[in-house]
């Protein structure tokens, strides 16, 4: 905003309020609301001049701000060019705009505020091999595709997967002490992975891990979500028992397959939530069957495990004096399909949604939506007053 213009002229301005349509990718809020645009004017010849000011100057996400900025200022009547200029703001600009976002909290989990509306939902399952990170991905890309604001945090340190199946690549942008998490279709994505060396590993115990876990819920600023997806490693070791310290209002989702062996160790992952006292959202299983040429189902892993884990985990919880049902929320086939888009970093919900795989996630996907607490469909016994 230039120092003659008042607010109330420049958000009458139709060049400033076609800008303000353009979102930034990492902060998920319009360069207007961000205090990004510096200028803009249309001059006599009919180009626009616009000047953004970007976070830090090798921001990831410059080119697509670029474009969007002049996809914007084209559409103003009288507009024939546009001509945009990239600065980078100030160290005392980036940390007004960082204790904005913050909105004076300081350095503080928001999942466990009083006043968050984000659904925490963790992804579990007892071991590993089940597909348990290309469920996750692929449930955050088809949330977010229905219009949801969506994060995933790939919480399975050591053998984080997420960033190639969301496509997100690079380290992500610090905003003083603040991580912005990468976008990639439309998901908020923060990994560790996003911070070592291809190929590196991370060598960590039990209390690093809690840290880091910590860390990725503070530091790193998620905004407004309705869902937050966090891909847990297998097991019930260090980090799926931090999940429940530091998100105690999370749910489990449990991830199976049809096998006898498997559906039992995530049945004991389910039963984690007896200690914790998480809900569990539901289980899904994996690999149900291969769909052959004719048509028909061969369950090459066996049948049943699913149901097994739902029942089971459902009698435990409700013998301990929690919920009584626990949903099978949908089995997914065997797809090359999900395979091929987890390895193109495009889950395949997006890119082959009719397949068999993908549209079984996808309905998986619309059940999520809906807690299991919903008031919706339901009668509040209450009658009209005459």
């Amino acid at each position: 905003m230039t120092d003659q213009d008042s607010p109330q002229e420049t958000a009458q301005d139709p060049l400033w309020k076609a800008l303000g349509t353009v979102i930034d990718p990492e902060l998920r809020r319009t360069i207007v609301d961000l205090d990004m645009v510096e200028s803009a004017s249309i001059d006599s010849a009919g180009t626009a001049h616009v000047k953004v000011l970007l976070t830090i100057a090798g921001c990831p996400m410059k080119g697509t701000i670029s474009k969007d900025v002049r996809d914007a200022a084209s559409t103003v009547a009288g507009v024939e060019s546009v001509d945009v200029e990239l600065g980078v703001m100030t160290p005392e600009q980036r940390g007004a705009l960082r204790d904005r976002l913050r909105s004076g909290d300081g350095r503080v989990n928001p999942f466990t505020q009083p006043d968050n509306l984000t659904r925490v939902i963790a992804v579990a399952s007892g071991k590993g091999g089940v597909g348990k990170s290309s469920v996750t991905a692929n449930l955050a890309a088809q949330l977010a595709a229905s219009g949801l604001q969506v994060g995933i945090l790939d919480a399975d340190i050591y053998g984080f997967s997420i960033p190639p199946m969301m496509g997100v690549t690079g380290r992500p942008t610090k905003l003083e002490d603040m991580i912005l998490p990468q976008p990639g279709h439309g998901v908020a994505v923060m990994s560790i992975g996003m911070f070592v060396d291809p190929g590196q590993a991370v060598v960590w115990r039990g209390p690093m891990l809690h840290r880091a876990l910590e860390q990725f819920l503070t530091d790193v600023f998620w905004g407004d979500l309705d869902v937050l997806l966090l891909d847990l490693p297998p097991g019930t070791g260090d980090v799926a028992i931090s999940v429940g310290q530091l998100l105690p209002e999370s749910e489990l989702l449990i991830v199976t397959t049809p096998q006898q062996a498997a559906a039992q160790v995530a049945e004991r992952a389910g039963a984690l939530a007896t200690s914790t006292g998480q809900k569990i959202a539901g289980v899904i299983e994996n690999m149900s069957w291969m769909v052959m040429p004719d048509g028909s189902h061969n369950p090459v892993f066996g049948e049943g495990g699913g149901r097994q884990v739902a029942d089971a985990l459902a009698t435990r919880l409700a013998d301990a004096g929690g919920q009584e049902h626990v949903p099978l929320l949908g089995q997914i086939p065997l797809d090359p399909t999900v395979r091929e888009g987890a390895d193109a970093g495009l889950p395949a919900v997006l890119s082959r949604p009719d397949e068999p795989g993908p549209a079984a996630l996808r309905d998986i996907a619309s059940r999520l939506r809906v807690r299991s607490q919903s008031l919706a469909g339901r009668s509040l016994g209450l009658s009209p007053v005459d």
